[in-house]
């Protein structure tokens, strides 16, 4: 469920086929140090402004003119400014969403031909599209624990008809959840509802569940929902390490898997904190993936690192830790935003050396952040698979 849109279209371009095609996704535009976007898992408020990201395919020599949203009753569209990102990618503002069912329309030049002038071309989806006068939202400040009931706040708002609105809550792995049936709405006052949500005791650590919340409205006439990936990550310990009185006299380790998996690739990890060494190296993953594997090593003195690693598309990805003595490592996970989809950085499993003469190993988690990046174009978000070992070793 979401957006995300691969349209057969219209072969328009003077009775002539043509590779040319489209994808769209409605998005939210972020600003800050990382601008970026995040592709909205719902559909688009009724009336509201709207943005789109267009990518056009089957030619590197297309000059787009406009793009519109066109009402299918025929009584009126509206039109877009185009901002191009490069490599087929367009940003279009839309100043309103049709309030009916409409679709997307592409109206353009290919200069890639034999002819004296470009040829002109029409693109538009075959799939007939709605806006929503329904709202959901929530945000999940934490992961799953395997066997913990978790628990998730919802909001559901509405600038149509109030009512008594039906909430569905469903996963796909199956796992134990109750919600409310319905939540009786006000036409533009919110109400809350809450999912629980139970992963079974022996979920293996970094299991990832997609949990899909809808509400539709009375006489089922307006629906949308919100999508959230969300991890199941086993129990965080906390770490005592001792690194001697003179840090001068002990190194420490870490090793770090990282991968964007399908992604485009990382193309670089860089030390943001911490003065030790960093090396990295690339090894073939699982399911065709590309794993980037990262060893630090620091004196106890510098007791804290913080790796960057940004991928093909500019998303970018961080990774703190720290062996400071008596610092417990329990760490706020990422937020995970309700309307994007794409998934904040996770990361599946730690393994931790407690002390200096023995290496006890544990399952828990590196806090991690995520910020979106710096080029807007299609690409899903990086995933960091860490496989952390810290190793505290006596200098001689």
């Amino acid at each position: 469920m979401g957006n995300q849109c691969e349209i057969n279209c219209a072969l328009l371009s003077e009775g002539r086929q043509s590779a040319i095609d489209f994808l769209f996704d409605f998005v939210e535009v972020s600003q800050g140090p990382h601008p970026g976007f995040a592709v909205l898992e719902s559909r688009p408020q009724a009336g509201g402004n709207a943005t789109l990201l267009v990518s056009v395919t089957g030619s590197d020599s297309v000059r787009l003119r406009e793009v519109a949203l066109v009402e299918a009753s025929g009584s009126g569209e509206v039109n877009g400014t185009l901002e191009s990102v490069g490599s087929g990618d367009f940003l279009v503002t839309m100043d309103r969403i049709p309030a009916g069912e409409f679709v997307v329309r592409l109206r353009g030049e290919n200069s890639a031909t034999t002819r004296a002038s470009p040829d002109s071309f029409q693109r538009q989806s075959s799939t007939r599209l709605r806006a929503s006068t329904v709202m959901v939202t929530a945000e999940a400040e934490r992961d799953l624990e395997p066997g913990i009931p978790f628990s998730l706040l919802f909001t559901v708002t509405t600038n149509g008809t109030g009512g008594s609105f039906t909430i569905r809550a469903t996963n796909d792995r199956g796992f134990k959840s109750s919600s409310p049936t319905n939540l009786k709405l006000v036409t533009g006052v919110s109400a809350n509802g809450t999912v629980t949500l139970t992963a079974p005791a022996n979920t293996a650590s970094g299991t990832d569940v997609t949990l899909t919340i809808e509400a539709e409205s009375p006489g089922a006439t307006d629906t949308n929902y919100a999508v959230l990936r969300l991890s199941v990550v086993s129990p965080v310990v906390s770490v005592t390490a001792n690194c001697s009185d003179d840090c001068s006299l002990s190194m420490w380790e870490l090793y770090a898997n990282l991968t964007d998996g399908n992604g485009t690739g990382i193309e670089r990890v860089t030390l943001r904190q911490g003065n030790g060494t960093l090396n990295t190296s690339t090894v073939a993953g699982a399911g065709n993936w590309t794993v980037t594997l990262a060893a630090y090593s620091a004196s106890c003195c510098s007791p804290e690192v913080e790796l960057v690693a940004v991928d093909g598309a500019g998303n970018v990805g961080t990774c703190f830790r720290s062996i400071r003595v008596t610092v417990d490592t329990t760490v706020q996970p990422p937020v995970t935003n309700v309307t994007s989809v794409t998934s904040a950085i996770s990361v599946t499993s730690v393994t931790s050396a407690i002390t200096q003469n023995s290496i006890t190993k544990t399952t828990a988690k590196v806090g991690t952040t995520a910020s979106r990046g710096h080029i807007l174009s299609v690409s899903s978000y990086l995933c960091f698979i860490m496989l952390v070992s810290v190793t505290v070793v006596l200098s001689r």
